[in-house]
């Protein structure tokens, strides 16, 4: 039974593939919705080490990397570093955070069709899409991953915000509201814009059975379930958000209020004073 490897990391929040490609000679435009494949001699001047023929590296610009049929973690730090030259955010004392193993055997299945399991997927027959989808769902799973962890940061600094008005501190400063909603918005766009949950690599729709294949990876690794309770939590938090806005302004206008009444009860003190005398 013939078998491949895959290990996916997420590193990053964005990675520019054209300055990669650019460095390596590749003479092509990539957009945000495909990957960069490393393979044979560009594959081989970087890690410095011969490659085998189906060793290979994808490259995602919403922030993950899946290696194929890699050797060991040797490989991936001499990668990651290099990749560090164009995105200084990577870090890597804690490239392990965000991971997952997968593997692809080739051979017949029990029910002689595709076979998921936590680890693995079994298919009777070898299609070159097969390494591509693989790379492109873990990739997904492992950004999702990352996003999920940033969501629950978020969500523990909304806390500390909620006990300081249990409190009766109700102030909190506009430099404060913003920096959470900035944070909020940068959860929504890398989830949305970037992971890209709901779109199709091209294949998926000129191939039924690589469509077919995608579809039962993503149900599998449950994207679109993950994808609605992060957006339905991002909607909690803006409503969240709301409520804290409309606090700090109405208490904001009360104090503004109060300022007038002063202001007023000394004119007419200042007034009754100049009668006096």
């Amino acid at each position: 039974m013939e078998t491949m490897s895959f290990k996916a990391y997420a590193v990053s929040n964005e990675i520019d593939l054209n300055k990669i490609a650019s460095d390596c000679g590749i003479p092509k435009k990539y957009t945000w919705e495909e990957p960069l494949v490393l393979q044979g001699d560009i594959l081989k001047n970087i890690l410095k080490k011969p490659v085998g023929d189906t060793q290979k590296v994808l490259v995602f610009s919403f922030g993950s990397v899946v290696f194929i049929n890699h050797t060991g973690p040797e490989e991936v730090t001499v990668f990651l570093q290099y990749v560090r030259t164009f995105e200084s955010d990577i870090d890597m004392r804690n490239l392990d955070t965000y991971t997952d193993d997968y593997s692809l055997h080739v051979g017949a299945t029990a029910t002689e069709g595709t076979e998921l399991t936590d680890e693995y997927v079994v298919v009777p027959e070898y299609e070159i899409f097969y390494p591509e989808l693989i790379s492109i769902v873990i990739a997904k799973s492992v950004a999702l991953e990352k996003t999920e962890e940033q969501l629950g940061r978020i969500l523990d600094r909304l806390e500390t915000m909620i006990e300081r008005l249990e409190k009766g501190n109700l102030r909190i400063s506009d430099k404060e509201l913003a920096r959470t909603t900035a944070r909020i918005v940068r959860h929504e766009y890398n989830t949305i814009a970037y992971i890209m949950i709901l779109d199709k690599p091209d294949i998926t729709w000129a191939n039924s059975v690589a469509g077919e294949f995608y579809d039962k990876m993503t149900e599998f690794f449950e994207l679109s379930d993950r994808y609605q309770i992060l957006k339905s939590k991002t909607e909690i938090l803006y409503n969240m958000m709301d409520g804290f806005s409309t606090i700090s302004h109405s208490i904001r206008g009360l104090f503004v209020e109060w300022i007038i009444v002063i202001l007023i009860v000394a004119e007419v003190i200042l007034m009754l004073v100049e009668l006096i005398k």
